[in-house]
């Protein structure tokens, strides 16, 4: 297991049993973005298919959101990854419909 799906996992159960000031959870969070911020698009990729894979609801959406954008920063014309990426945009609510739906044309763009 890469140490960024394992970061992953500890902010997952951080978020479930901590209380929101708690040491845990801040250092969770913390140790979550140092690593997804330094992981390659395939660490990214890899440790959220895990994760969801096995709790869907495992990581909160600001998480999810910065995981994908930092893996579509690292492949800008990669349209499997941008259409992933605004299908998990699209499962939290109206306010960020308008950057997935960005992100579907982009995906649909030709090479």
């Amino acid at each position: 297991m890469s140490d960024l799906t394992r970061a992953a996992r500890d902010l997952g159960r951080a978020i479930d049993t901590a209380d929101a000031g708690s040491h845990q959870l801040r250092d969770a969070v913390r140790d979550f973005t140092e690593k997804v911020t330094f992981a390659s698009a395939d660490e990214i990729l890899t440790m959220l298919r895990q994760v969801l894979a096995e709790d869907w609801m495992a990581l909160p959406p600001w998480a999810r959101n910065l995981a994908y954008r930092l893996a579509c920063l690292q492949r800008p014309d990669d349209p499997d990854l941008l259409r992933e990426a605004a299908a998990d945009l699209l499962c939290f609510g109206p306010d960020w419909d308008d950057e997935a739906e960005a992100l579907k044309r982009r995906a649909a763009e030709p090479e």
